[in-house]
């Protein structure tokens, strides 16, 4: 075990180890928390996955799956494959949004008419 100060690279384990996903195995005399020198490795797999757009539930699904002694690999892949379907929709999503907002400026008028009941006259529906 190796005690890290508050203001090293585990100090952002807090919300981690308050979620369940590190686990601190005591504190120093000087109340700095102790973790187990694999902490670190752990923490590293917890940024890779957010990075890649997991949730820290996701995550916890994951690190229950190895903490169990079993690879989460299929596990991953499968959260992983989710996430590209999902980033599809919203790529599909995304583009027709910019085909409206393109059609919209296209039609757009610098000069307008004031119609009554009328904010903006380019953005009548």
């Amino acid at each position: 075990m190796c005690p890290f100060p508050p203001d090293s690279y585990l100090h952002s384990a807090t919300p981690y180890e308050e979620l369940g996903l590190l686990k601190a195995c005591g504190r120093t005399e000087g109340h700095f928390r102790l973790f187990a020198p694999d902490a670190v490795i752990r923490l590293v797999f917890i940024k890779r996955l957010q990075s890649l757009g997991l949730s820290l539930q996701e995550i916890g699904e994951c690190l229950a799956v190895y903490d169990h002694g079993e690879l989460p690999c299929d596990d991953i892949q499968a959260k992983l494959s989710q996430q590209v379907t999902a980033i599809d929709r919203q790529v599909a999503e995304l583009m027709l949004l910019r085909r409206e907002l393109t059609d919209i400026l296209q039609r757009w008028s610098t000069l307008p008419e004031k119609q009554p009941g009328s904010i903006c006259p380019n953005l009548q529906v």
